[in-house]
């Protein structure tokens, strides 16, 4: 079984890569940390008497102390030891871990009932403690998150087909109505039978203020405030609103619902004093841990994916975690403006990169206007 487990991929598979010929073009490559240079060649410390991968995340050392090796055989032979942190020598731990994770996410989804830890970590020749770690490490959940999560997926194909919500759930591998139904409204957006019916049946308010950077939408489902949305044209964010609730009832909101919208054109113009309203947050298990964490960035700061993915227990997670990121359907009120590349320069924005920048700078001079 464990032959079948630690069977890795090559440690660096066949791509177009720049070429990196002079000892010049190597020492930027090391300096930006890239990964395609890995496998080109190596880069040796006289200090410390290591050699490493260009991408290592080691403290950079002086150029004048650095030289550079074409393989890692070079490398020992020129008396330099292997890096501990990101292993030149050849497949990483992280690699054959990744391995085995994958194993499991199958062996979870396609089991009929949920996979114990003890028995998920027996078939990746781990202890349950290890296995945990290196889990929730790689996918950002634990395994007992992932299940939950993968069940939640079974349910929500299963209700359109099957006879009853009580089918579809046990059908699922829930082990009773109660363990579903306590779950049920933050993993579907809505109760069993409202999705069973696709959604018919749920009311939503909205309307459309004008602010600063635009227009904005706000809409309200019963639980809370579901959308928070900008741009510049009312009928193109009204458009968007229908695709993603198309068999919710939308109604257009009252007098009462236009102090609601108020209040977050309020926190567009001073971030700062923050949104405290109900939300009806609707994601995955991994998007919500992203969001919480979005949501204790403090306004006028900055985190980078990476930060942002470190913060989750997901280290390595840090594309999910910019997927996430774009998935966000509730602007300011979950503020995914506040993450930033690594080097701290913008990315994308869902509603528009200088948006973004906007949104930063007022949180930056803590007043409602821009420079």
């Amino acid at each position: 079984m464990m032959n079948t487990l630690m069977k890795t991929p090559a440690r660096f598979p066949k791509r177009a890569r720049p070429a990196y010929v002079t000892d010049n073009e190597k020492w930027k490559a090391v300096l930006a940390g890239d990964r395609n240079a890995d496998g080109q060649f190596y880069y040796a410390v006289r200090t410390t008497g290591v050699y490493c991968l260009p991408s290592c995340t080691a403290r950079t050392a002086l150029r004048e102390n650095v030289i550079f090796f074409a393989t890692p055989e070079d490398a020992e032979r020129g008396g330099y030891r292997a890096c501990k942190r990101c292993w030149p020598k050849g497949p990483k731990l992280a690699d054959e871990h990744g391995v085995v994770v994958a194993r499991a996410c199958r062996v979870v989804e396609s089991a009929e009932k949920q996979p114990t830890l003890e028995e998920l970590a027996r078939i990746a020749g781990m202890s349950p403690f290890h296995f945990h770690r290196v889990f929730k490490a790689i996918t950002g959940l634990t395994p007992k998150e992932y299940a939950v999560a993968q069940r939640a997926r079974r349910v929500r194909e299963a209700l359109p087909r099957r006879g009853t919500v009580t089918e579809a759930i046990y059908e699922a591998g829930f082990g009773s109505n109660g363990r579903f139904y306590a779950t049920a409204s933050e993993t579907l957006g809505m109760t069993p039978a409202m999705f069973r019916r696709g959604g018919a049946g749920a009311t939503i308010r909205f309307a459309v203020g004008e602010c600063s950077l635009g227009k904005v939408l706000v809409a309200a489902s019963e639980k809370g405030v579901c959308a928070i949305s900008l741009g510049d044209d009312s009928a193109a964010l009204v458009q968007d609103l229908r695709r993603r609730f198309s068999k919710a009832n939308l109604v257009d909101g009252d007098a009462g619902f236009e102090h609601l919208v108020a209040k977050v054109v309020r926190v567009v113009e001073e971030p700062r004093i923050g949104l405290d309203l109900p939300l009806d947050v609707r994601g995955t298990a991994f998007q919500q841990r992203v969001w919480r964490a979005l949501r204790e960035i403090p306004a006028g700061s900055t985190a980078s994916y990476t930060e942002i993915a470190r913060r989750i227990g997901a280290p390595k997670a840090v594309r999910a975690v910019a997927g996430a990121c774009a998935a966000n359907a509730l602007a300011v009120a979950i503020p995914c403006h506040r993450v930033v590349r690594n080097d701290g320069s913008l990315s994308g924005y869902r509603w528009g990169a200088e948006r973004k920048r906007r949104l930063l700078l007022k949180e930056e001079n803590g007043v409602g206007k821009d420079r």
